[in-house]
């Protein structure tokens, strides 16, 4: 009986094998990603990586992930390199299929991996770009007469937080009494406050003076009272880089720059890391490279930048 119940199941594993199309494993790829908590942008990096994949080894007739091989997954890399992405790109690309082979195997739908012997292309990391005094001083003239876009940019620039964490801010996170700002869970990222300096206190209550009026309790809206999304909060922010003649800046450069300025200025390494919400103390220490000689301050204050 035992053995007739061990031969069912190799059965039942051998027809799950043989069955499932790379389709299907994918899809419960992506619902495996969310049920970890993996963030919206991985999931959706993630979800395009694998499809890509998938339509270049099905235009061979390669449908089931019983089938895939290191040949398949070799010549999906050569394709990217000849339609000419970046070795970065295919080196992400590489990570987002070494992460599904291993889904297949432990589903069963692999014996072996057949990513698991694929390489990395080398490339030259690019440091984290860190603004000039001149450039931020510069991106706060250029909307000094725009009090939503000056509360925003001293809020980066202030604290360092992300840029999903900030459109997510609601009112009731700025506590101007106590001067500090709670960020709520975001995606992956956990709970944390951070406390406001004076230049950011100023522009947020600036701000508020002008907020339109609205249900909704985002803390930055449009005009017409919705929240304003993270993609328009990046489209303004480049926009504002422009008029202040900065080039080659990102929305993310003012959370680098908080974080070189205050290390640079002797705050605590393990005290930034914790404000900027880094999982790993050696994410904050690279930017150490980026700074000159430094010397930890005896009490535990931020710099106003």
């Amino acid at each position: 009986m035992y053995n007739r119940r061990l031969h069912l199941a190799s059965v039942h594993k051998v027809d799950r094998m043989n069955e499932t199309t790379l389709q299907t494993a994918h899809h419960e790829f992506i619902n495996h990603l969310k049920a970890k908590s993996r963030t919206t942008s991985t999931i959706l990096a993630y979800g395009k990586d694998i499809e890509q994949l998938i339509d270049t080894v099905g235009s061979n007739g390669l449908t089931k992930p019983v089938n895939l091989t290191p040949q398949d997954i070799e010549t999906f890399k050569d394709k990217l390199a000849t339609d000419n992405y970046t070795p970065k790109s295919i080196s992400r690309k590489i990570n987002s299929i070494k992460a599904f082979c291993r889904f297949l195997k432990s589903q069963g739908y692999l014996t072996e991996n057949p990513a698991e012997s694929i390489s990395h292309p080398k490339y030259d990391v690019t440091p984290p770009r860190i603004l000039s005094k001149l450039e931020y001083r510069a991106l706060r003239d250029a909307c000094r007469h725009d009090p939503r876009m000056s509360a925003i940019v001293e809020v980066l620039l202030q604290t360092g937080i992300r840029i999903g964490e900030l459109a997510n801010l609601q009112l009731d996170n700025v506590n101007l009494d106590k001067k500090e700002l709670v960020i709520r869970p975001y995606e992956s990222h956990s709970e944390h406050t951070v406390p406001l300096n004076r230049p950011v206190l100023e522009a947020i209550q600036l701000y508020l003076q002008i907020r339109p009026k609205t249900r909704d309790n985002t803390l930055f809206v449009t005009k017409t009272g919705n929240p304003f999304l993270v993609r328009n909060i990046r489209t303004a922010v480049d926009r504002y880089f422009r008029l202040a003649s900065i080039k080659k800046a990102k929305v993310n450069d003012l959370r680098h720059t908080f974080i070189a300025e205050q290390l640079a200025g002797g705050t605590p390494l393990t005290y930034i890391s914790q404000l900027v919400g880094h999982k790993r103390l050696s994410t904050t220490e690279k930017y150490l490279k980026l700074i000159g000689n430094r010397h930890e301050k005896a009490e535990v204050r931020l710099e106003e930048l």
